[in-house]
């Protein structure tokens, strides 16, 4: 049976795969898995329906036969454990790949995540400059270390995984930025993710969510 995603009816990223449904998405498209999308708007995102399958009334959530899940990461672990094409066969391998996506969500992703949000709630506090000065020399000491663990390879363990599809997706978040200009060996890894077929046809199927919206 199809799996069912929801994701927003608008997203706020303005269809730039940055809201949590992508990695989602992502996944589903490498391994081949068809999906429904069921869309909710932020009040809907607070209605019993929805609280039901994510508590803290977010978004994703992931229905399949006899499981819901909600936490976009918890939803990838999931896809890549029961398909083929994101996690190695061998036990030290998965392992190794499960442990780069938790290396995105808990060292790459929480300061990079809270220099967005300074950015756009905190510019007019008197300490702004400084705090967004310590969280981009936070983000780029780890960008130094990533750089240095991957080296000349093509991804992070190997083959293409479940790792890195949640750390480009996390990196992501620094498009644009010079903080990903100052270090060309990550921004060559994110490229090669968003080259990846799969990424561009969620991409597509996000971005086409958000002009049909009216975006």
């Amino acid at each position: 049976m199809t799996p069912t995603l929801t994701a927003f009816k608008a997203s706020p990223d303005r269809g730039r795969g940055l809201a949590r449904d992508f990695g989602v998405r992502w996944a589903l498209e490498e391994v081949g898995q068809a999906y429904e999308v069921r869309l909710v708007g932020f009040a809907e995102m607070k209605q019993t329906g929805h609280l039901a399958l994510h508590p803290f009334g977010q978004i994703p959530t992931y229905e399949e036969p006899g499981l819901s899940l909600f936490e976009s990461g918890a939803i990838v672990l999931r896809i890549a454990e029961t398909h083929t094409g994101l996690l190695p066969t061998d036990e030290a391998g998965r392992a190794q790949a499960i442990m780069w996506m938790f290396a995105a969500f808990s060292t790459l992703e929480p300061p990079i995540v809270e220099r967005s949000m300074a950015g756009m709630l905190e510019k007019d506090e008197p300490w702004f400059a400084a705090r967004q000065a310590m969280l981009e020399a936070r983000i780029s000491t780890r960008l130094d270390q990533l750089a240095a663990r991957l080296g000349e390879a093509e991804w992070l363990e190997g083959a293409f995984s479940a790792g890195d599809l949640v750390m480009i997706n996390v990196l992501r978040r620094l498009k644009g930025s010079a903080l990903l200009e100052a270090h060309p060996r990550i921004a060559a890894y994110v490229a090669r993710g968003e080259a990846r077929p799969a990424f561009q046809r969620a991409f597509e199927a996000q971005r086409q969510v958000f002009l049909e919206s009216g975006g």
